[in-house]
């Protein structure tokens, strides 16, 4: 069903009266004079001579001015409480907690598995970053496959219709490949990974040589995938901001989609909708690389049960990821404890991971007055790049968190859905997003990515080693921009990168 007709029938008719295609237009948080003023301040940039007011500041207040080091993702929204920042600790210790197998003597962290890719979130998302694909001969931490295959029932396909389900997984695997075990249980299998060489020709003659990855899987413990299951790899997200982007009001987002491209541009956005375990209706999809989680909390709750095995009560399986074919994965102990609560994660260590997860700051941005910067995000625009990566919002008056109202943001992004074309399509549908289409990535912080993790790798698998690479990878509705970097003069092209590297 296309989006424009499932969209009255799931969100509230308040969002969807938005006279003008401007920012605030259609929110019942705003006030008449909130909507002029957040429709100024949020206003594309029109000269590039000088930084745009409140720039430097791209996490609005809750950013964070310390030093551009190791630790810049790491820090707590700067207008946090005294007492939030105990909270923010407590959950910090949480997420960097490592889970060991049931039974053991450390009570509250034990659980693991008993299949898994990871024992504590900050594996997968070291020092709050950037995940990366594995080097020859190492295991797949920090990126995993995911499975899915087409719906082979009517329940199935009304599953994915009524975003009961964002895919249907392997019947026999589940919803990814787990890559580790608890002692005594085979893993699931390995990640194998090939490469094929390409060559692109810029417009000045300047070749740059990409790597096409293709992904299979070897050392399958427990019998062949389906043969119509799809292999999607996808790398750990950065984790800032995300308690920012959460409050960013869907009417905004709503604004910013066009899915049949109604006024030409060849920019078609699509709004994710997704229901997860306990909502009763869908709200707009905003986290992971498909828009398939609607919430931190969500997010997280399906991290701890498809990346750790950890159940929750959102997600009550304390087997994880386990299907019927694995018998012996399900008769592996668990680490539940009534007297601890629900879950493996119970209520109070969900509610702390969440509140850590949506309060890692923004760090700053740097050198927004340098001449070259500002040369290249004037070529940022006139590429037309922020045709997706939407530069700025305003975030909702009644945001759950004080800290997150009314917060002026820089993401670059839209967080809609668009088709990047053939050479990034992993094939696989999850919610309304088709094998090609995939969440237009947040670029505040990017600059910063070697610095925090130790690496320049991007996109969702990580196959761009620069960020160049990472734009000459974009094609669909990507491309025209794409063609206009490549045409770029040299200095140009690395005016904008440099304008990149300042996020």
């Amino acid at each position: 069903m296309p989006m424009p007709r499932l969209l009255p029938l799931l969100l509230p008719a308040a969002l969807l009266c938005a006279g003008a295609w401007a920012a605030g237009a259609g929110r019942p948080d705003l006030s008449e004079e909130d909507r002029a003023r957040v429709a100024t301040v949020t206003a594309p940039a029109a000269q590039f001579d000088a930084p745009e007011k409140f720039e430097t500041m791209q996490g609005g207040a809750g950013t964070a001015t310390g030093a551009a080091n190791r630790d810049a993702f790491s820090h707590p929204a700067a207008n946090l409480t005294f007492a939030q920042e105990e909270t923010f600790k407590l959950g910090n210790a949480l997420f960097r907690k490592q889970w060991v197998a049931a039974p053991a003597s450390t009570r509250a962290s034990d659980g693991l598995g008993p299949l898994f890719n990871a024992r504590a979130c900050q594996n997968c998302h070291l020092k709050d970053g950037r995940g990366h694909p594995p080097a020859a001969g190492e295991p797949a931490v920090s990126m995993l496959l995911r499975l899915a295959r087409p719906p082979a029932t009517a329940d199935e396909a009304r599953r994915i219709r009524s975003f009961l389900a964002p895919a249907i997984p392997d019947d026999t695997y589940g919803g990814q490949l787990q890559t580790a075990a608890v002692p005594g249980l085979a893993p699931e299998g390995d990640v194998a990974i090939t490469h094929e060489t390409i060559t692109r020709t810029l417009g000045d003659g300047t070749e740059v040589t990409l790597e096409k990855p293709s992904y299979s899987v070897e050392n399958l413990a427990y019998g062949p995938l389906d043969p119509h299951v799809t292999l999607s790899p996808r790398v750990a997200n950065p984790m800032i901001g995300m308690g920012l982007i959460q409050a960013i009001h869907p009417a905004d987002l709503i604004a910013l989609a066009d899915p049949d491209d109604a006024d030409g541009d060849g920019i078609s956005g699509r709004m994710a909708l997704a229901r997860g375990h306990t909502d009763a209706r869908p709200r707009p999809g905003r986290f992971g690389w498909k828009a398939q989680s609607g919430s931190v909390r969500e997010q997280s709750a399906e991290a701890f049960a498809g990346d750790i095995g950890i159940s929750s009560p959102e997600i009550p399986l304390p087997q994880g990821d386990c299907t019927e074919a694995q018998e012996a994965c399900l008769t592996m102990p668990d680490g539940e404890q009534a007297e601890l609560g629900r879950g493996e994660a119970p209520e109070q260590v969900i509610d702390l991971v969440t509140f850590y997860a949506e309060n890692l700051a923004v760090p700053a941005r740097r050198d927004v007055d340098d001449a070259e910067v500002l040369r290249g995000k004037r070529a940022f625009y006139e590429a037309g790049c922020a045709s997706c990566h939407a530069p700025k919002f305003v975030t909702r008056r009644d945001a759950d968190e004080p800290a997150h109202a009314f917060q002026l943001i820089w993401p670059y992004s839209d967080f809609l859905l668009h088709d990047m074309g053939p050479d990034l399509a992993d094939g696989q549908a999850v919610g309304v997003a088709s094998g090609s289409e995939w969440r237009t990535q947040p670029l505040w912080g990017i600059g910063l990515t070697e610095v925090v993790s130790g690496h320049t790798r991007f996109l969702h698998d990580g196959r761009a080693r620069t960020l160049e690479e990472a734009i000459l990878w974009h094609g669909g509705e990507a491309l025209p921009a794409r063609e206009r970097y490549a045409d770029l003069p040299g200095p140009e092209r690395a005016a904008l990168i440099r304008f990149l590297e300042s996020l």
